[in-house]
């Protein structure tokens, strides 16, 4: 979360879409207010402006968490971590990029509103998990490597995410292509079908709910900033060089990845 807190998260259980929005879920953004003093009486509307309602535990210093559910959360979390090739990769390229990611430092199992998965807070740089919504470890992993790709782009790109739309809706189709919410699999769990073209429609739609979901507009306002910057950060693949859309692929980019500073000495 860059600024005060410009972030974004997966959507959970919601009725109908079983894939990303459903227990499932998919993306939403989300971002803290113009920050400032000792909490939740200093930040105001812009916790619904930006989303931070849906994250109690960042608005309620002591809010009570359930031991078990982080128990299993923090389980899961490090077993995508350490053995997810999404999420090696990003570690790695963030690494790279001198925005390194500590497990107890920039990782953090909370209980959200029912509406979202996980979330990235600009304002401490942690990905957020959101341990009541997030019950399998295929979801976390999708959800993990989703907000590693906000925080990837949060580390190379200086991203708006408080004052420009077209910033947000870039990082949620990078997210969205880059991250496998539009696998051929995810999609059939959310009854969705397509031939020709169907992971633009999947990744368009995909970035307009994540937007949605935490920010006080329209579908139509979303989907209009998604069509704005839609074909530049689509085609932008970093840190994979392309779309992984199975594990063996991402383990493919993680090895091109190693072996790109090999490479460029070389020149």
């Amino acid at each position: 979360m860059a600024a005060p807190m410009g972030n974004v998260g997966d959507a959970a259980p919601g009725n109908g879409d079983t894939g990303t929005r459903g227990s499932e879920a998919g993306d939403s953004t989300e971002t803290r207010g113009s920050g400032g003093g000792d909490g939740t009486e200093t930040r105001g509307s812009g916790d619904e402006r930006h989303g931070l309602h849906l994250f109690p535990e960042r608005l309620v210093p002591k809010f009570k968490r359930g031991f078990a559910a982080s128990v299993k959360c923090n389980f899961m979390l490090k077993v995508a971590l350490e053995s997810n090739p999404y999420a090696i990769l990003l570690q790695d390229a963030l690494k790279r990029s001198g925005c390194t990611a500590y497990w107890d430092r920039h990782f953090s199992c909370e209980e959200c509103d029912n509406k979202v998965a996980g979330g990235f807070d600009s304002h401490t740089s942690q990905v957020v998990i959101c341990q009541n919504n997030v019950q399998s470890q295929h979801y976390m992993n999708r959800v993990v490597t989703h907000e590693l790709i906000h925080a990837f782009d949060h580390c190379r790109a200086h991203v708006d995410w408080f004052g420009s739309m077209e910033h947000m809706a870039c990082s949620e189709i990078r997210a969205a292509n880059l991250s496998g919410d539009c696998t051929f699999q995810n999609e059939l769990r959310r009854f969705n079908f397509g031939l020709k073209g169907h992971h633009q429609t999947c990744v368009r739609n995909r970035a307009a709910l994540s937007i949605l979901a935490v920010r006080p507009t329209t579908i139509e306002e979303a989907k209009a900033a998604v069509d704005r910057v839609f074909e530049p950060c689509f085609n932008d693949l970093e840190p994979f060089g392309r779309i992984p859309l199975t594990k063996k692929h991402a383990k493919y980019a993680f090895l091109q990845h190693q072996s790109r500073d090999r490479y460029e000495a070389n020149l």
